[in-house]
């Protein structure tokens, strides 16, 4: 029983092996980034909005005042999210390029094309892509305003 004993506490005390995955180093984050970023450029370029009509009428029973065509379609928002955990989003956070998402995790706001949902999306998407493909949990998100 003694000799059961000793080796259980000499098995305790004997440090365990633990294994992980080497941080990926900041830089190889900032070219994926720009990777991201070109691809999502991209495809909001090859983007065509379906034009919104937007007219000014008095009542539901008048004639139409006047009315504007936008050929850059419906505006709105898009955005990009990944978790606030991982060694990529806390890389993004802590650059600057990615702010907290609610209720959990981060984002990173797609700030051009005007108002332009459309190519907002399509940024989004395929920014998310490219972050995916390289092992990251990303999904483009987006709402009209």
């Amino acid at each position: 029983m003694v000799a059961i004993v000793e080796r259980l506490l000499e098995a305790a005390s004997t440090p365990k092996h633990t294994y992980s995955i080497p941080p990926t180093p900041p830089a190889d984050f900032e070219a994926l980034w720009k990777t991201a970023e070109a691809a999502g450029i991209q495809a909001a370029k090859r983007c065509i909005p379906k034009p919104m009509v937007v007219t000014e009428d008095p009542g539901l029973s008048g004639p139409v005042i006047q009315s504007w065509i936008v050929l850059e379609g419906v505006c709105g928002f898009a955005w990009v999210h990944v978790p606030g955990n991982c060694a990529f989003g806390r890389w993004a956070k802590k650059s600057g390029r990615m702010s907290t998402d609610y209720p959990k995790g981060l984002m990173y706001w797609i700030p051009h094309y005007n108002q332009s949902m459309s190519r907002k999306e399509a940024h989004a998407h395929a920014f998310a892509q490219v972050l995916t493909e390289a092992g990251i949990s990303a999904h483009a998100r987006s709402r009209m305003d």
